[in-house]
């Protein structure tokens, strides 16, 4: 039986969902950190589980020529990047075989990847930082699969100006005597740096565990400048939840105003802190092209955006478009939706709050029927319920955006047990040097139902009364997260329901015994929970 440490000799079969190589011992399946397909490794065995083995390369016996001297000090100790021990062309074929190979296995499709469309740039490309900060103080990333912070004085990934303003915060906690959080105790001042990029500007966001004001404000503000002459503002967000989510409640204003203006696809986008946006912004442009093109469009069409964040594929779309409906759960990314559709003059697209597959059964039973419905899901995938109402609208093409192969595939066979064939796939890689690739999918449909709701309508000409009435538990979750920072569970949003005398369906979370206790729902997420219920028309 092998043991934790022991040195085994493995041929590397493949690559894992996270760039690990994949190797197999005694029938167990052996994930092994930096291996390459095709190569015979010793490797140290790091822990021994029932079902699986998690290993490292310790000597190489027969090397792949695909590997290359890793270009960055912290690498692999920093759990940012994967693929920095493989040649670029070598990394960009294995996320196609990925996908591919996804598709095939639990799709169900033999549809080839015809190409993975690469990046120019591998370097410096992400717009968006998040540096956690820890006792040391250490200011950098998490080591891979930990919370155990790396001190990174600078990311090959980030951009140079990234590593000037984290400095500058280092500098000023050393003088101001400004602790950092601490996880474990709940104490601690500063829990995160928070940086974003527009092509020209930094917007520089402090995340702490106060609501107090910082030590040495105008200081900071000034170090924050001078490392940074393209700072167009800085904030501060309160944090003091236990919780691994980064923002807080509560936003600030130190200095300039706590958002961006950058330009996508030719159409400009206003970038609050707390705002979605593709973290590559060269490669995003690739992706919504691609995406667009997919969606064939004539300057006639009705297309469904799902899941439509600050509405960046949706206006895409409607310069080809007749009219574009966008649906989002958040509901400040609506609003951003909104006014982004305004700053660019685009007036036939038009947004609406909710979960994507409420909004979507809603509007399948209300007669919308698009000519095209496009999906850029989280990484979870689309819900059945989603597929449901997709086959019930009949749309003639479905574009599907995605982050995660597995749940591509899954729902690539859902859809095409529908009656959705699926035509074409293209990767993008969107983040070079890690273990993600985007994915955009073709689904065509035979024979459709050709009749359609105008395409000059909009929301205001549709019943949404049992829309907003049917707020779902996810909706409810997310408008709390996104105005409060606080996590509530379906337990706490049926007591408060059932407070309110609202229906919760019968036996929706009761206990399972007769003489458990479940927990109250504390008095302050109570409050947000029934916010959240006049927000959605639940309650007067």
């Amino acid at each position: 039986m092998p043991k934790k440490n022991d040195i085994v000799r493995l041929t590397i079969e493949r690559c894992g969902l996270a760039g690990e190589g994949i190797s197999h011992l005694d029938g167990q399946v052996v994930f092994v950190s930096g291996g390459i397909p095709g190569e015979v490794c010793d490797v140290q065995l790091l822990k021994v589980g029932k079902t699986a083995i998690w290993g490292r390369v310790h000597a190489l016996v027969d090397g792949s020529p695909a590997r290359v001297a890793a270009d960055c000090p912290y690498y692999p100790k920093c759990g940012g990047c994967q693929f920095r021990h493989m040649r670029y062309s070598a990394e960009l074929e294995t996320k196609r075989r990925r996908v591919e190979d996804a598709l095939r296995r639990i799709g169900g499709v033999d549809l080839p990847v015809s190409e993975i469309l690469g990046a120019e740039n591998t370097l410096r490309y992400r717009n968006k930082v998040q540096l956690p900060v820890a006792p040391g103080p250490r200011i950098g990333f998490f080591r891979a699969r930990s919370h155990d912070v790396v001190n990174v004085e600078d990311c090959l990934l980030q951009p140079e100006t990234a590593s000037a303003l984290r400095r500058a915060v280092l500098a000023w906690m050393l003088e101001w005597g400004v602790p950092a959080y601490e996880e474990e105790t709940h104490t601690g001042l500063l829990r995160h740096l928070y940086l974003r990029f527009s092509r020209t500007q930094v917007l520089c966001c402090l995340v702490v565990n106060s609501a107090k004001p910082l030590p040495g404000e105008e200081a900071l503000v000034s170090a924050l400048r001078a490392a940074a002459p393209g700072l167009a503002g800085v904030a501060v967000s309160v944090n003091q939840e236990r919780t691994n989510v980064v923002l807080g409640r509560e936003l600030r204003s130190l200095w300039g105003h706590p958002w961006l203006d950058d330009t996508l696809c030719g159409l400009t986008f206003r970038i609050s802190v707390p705002s979605f946006y593709q973290v590559n912004r060269d490669q995003a442009e690739v992706l919504y092209e691609q995406a667009l093109a997919f969606a064939g469009l004539t300057g006639h069409e009705l297309v469904l955006d799902l899941y439509c964040g600050i509405g960046t594929i949706s206006l895409v779309m409607a310069r080809r478009a007749g009219k574009v409906i966008g649906a989002e759960i958040v509901p400040s990314a609506v609003t951003d939706a909104k006014a982004n559709a305004a700053r660019n003059g685009i007036t036939n697209a038009d947004f609406l709050c909710g979960d994507a597959g409420t909004a979507a059964q809603h509007l399948a039973m209300q007669g919308l029927r698009p000519d095209v419905i496009c999906v850029d899901p989280p990484r979870k995938g689309l819900s059945a319920e989603v597929c449901d109402a997709i086959a019930d609208m009949a749309p003639a093409r479905v574009v599907y955006v995605s982050c995660d192969p597995a749940t591509l595939a899954r729902d690539v066979r859902r859809l095409h047990e529908s009656g959705y064939r699926p035509e074409k796939a293209v990767a993008v890689d969107m983040f070079p040097r890690t273990a993600h690739v985007e994915t955009v999918v073709l689904l065509s449909k035979g024979e459709i139902d050709s009749k359609k709701v105008r395409v000059d309508f909009s929301l205001e000409d549709m019943d949404m009364s049992g829309f907003q009435k049917g707020a779902t538990y996810d909706q409810i979750k997310a408008y709390v997260l996104e105005h409060s920072g606080m996590k509530v569970s379906s337990l706490y949003i049926s007591q408060v329901k059932r407070k309110c005398g609202l229906d919760v369906g019968q036996n929706y979370n009761l206990p399972k015994t007769e003489n458990a206790k479940p927990p109250q729902c504390p008095p302050e997420k109570e409050v947000a929970i029934m916010e959240a219920l006049r927000y959605y028309g639940t309650m007067e």
